[in-house]
């Protein structure tokens, strides 16, 4: 993980939609940056759902939500119709971004050790300086989590 009182690298994607995004597009609001494995599986849903039902709050307490996989705009897109997500996804194919957050890890699946993201998220502040990191997070509580955390 990056470390908290860094400044959080810089980059450009594009989202459910093909526009692209920066993260210097975000100074002045604070920026939940979350990293998850793939679109539409259960606990990914589990997790954007959850950031889903509590937007609003989000929102009124000054942030915005980048949820970031290797997926496709088209997955995204699809996932976020589906789910009626009312943020931002973001497509990171080549895992330049996942590599920079040093969120593409070792992992044991069924046994085996494999490379995938770990679920992970940064709080970014309105400066663009990371103010505090979740590793390994838990999909389903993670969410409300956060919004406390704000």
């Amino acid at each position: 993980m990056l470390e908290i009182g860094t400044k959080a690298p810089e980059f450009t994607l594009a989202d459910q939609n093909g526009e692209l995004h920066s993260l210097s597009g975000y100074r002045g609001q604070k920026v939940i940056l979350y990293f998850y494995p793939k679109d539409s599986t259960a606990g990914c849903t589990k997790e954007a759902c959850g950031f889903r039902d509590r937007y609003p709050d989000i929102r009124e307490k000054g942030a915005v939500v980048l949820g970031v996989s290797k997926d496709s705009v088209k997955s995204h897109k699809n996932f976020a119709e589906k789910q009626e997500l009312p943020f931002t996804l973001l497509s990171d194919p080549d895992k330049e971004v996942i590599q920079l957050y040093d969120v593409w890890q070792e992992k044991t699946m069924y046994g085996k050790k494999v490379f995938g993201v770990e679920r992970s998220t940064y709080l970014i502040d309105e400066d663009g300086v990371i103010i505090k990191t979740y590793r390994k997070v838990k999909a389903a509580s993670h969410p409300d989590e956060i919004a406390g955390d704000l």
